[in-house]
């Protein structure tokens, strides 16, 4: 068997190659108008997108929201057009590809919310016939592309620049 080819690569402009096949652009393509439709609601499965300030406290948290909550949301939904307007490029700039990793985040948060993913399930994975694989398959799928996008931007950093966090 192969291995499966990279989907994010830098070049050397300083670009990133974007090499998704029809079908994963497709189901790329779907998921910022979900997203997007879901930020208007209240539903829980976004807790992790906007978790509480002041869980104890619901003047201070109310306060909080009214002043971080337009931002964030408005970052979140530039991100998503973003997305949308590059699903079918083969090349993105440093810009746009930031702007694919936080959506990607943002939707995997949210798809593993609503999944309640454990660290245990997500090493174990679903039993088999479970009807929360397809949705399982896409939250792995999104990690995975997550982590292509961390290395393409990391491999544009200088030598000897620390590439993650050091303890």
């Amino acid at each position: 068997m192969s291995p499966v080819p990279r989907r994010v690569q830098r070049t050397r402009s300083g670009q990133y190659r974007l090499r998704l096949p029809p079908q994963e652009r497709e189901i790329l393509r779907s998921l910022p108008r979900q997203l997007r439709e879901l930020l208007d609601t209240d539903d829980p499965a976004l807790r992790r997108l906007f978790p509480p300030a002041y869980e104890d406290d619901p003047d201070r948290q109310a306060e909080y929201e009214g002043l971080v909550s337009p931002e964030l949301t408005r970052d979140r939904l530039d991100a998503l057009a973003i997305v949308e307007r590059t699903v079918d490029a083969s090349r993105l700039t440093e810009e746009e590809i930031t702007a694919w990793l936080g959506a990607l985040n943002d939707l995997r948060l949210v798809l593993g919310t609503r999944l309640d993913v454990t660290e245990e399930l997500y090493e174990e994975g679903l039993p088999e016939g479970d009807p929360r694989s397809p949705a399982f398959a896409l939250f792995a799928y999104l990690g995975w592309l997550e982590e292509q996008i961390v290395e393409a931007l990391a491999s544009g950093l200088p030598e000897g620049q620390p590439r993650g966090p050091s303890i």
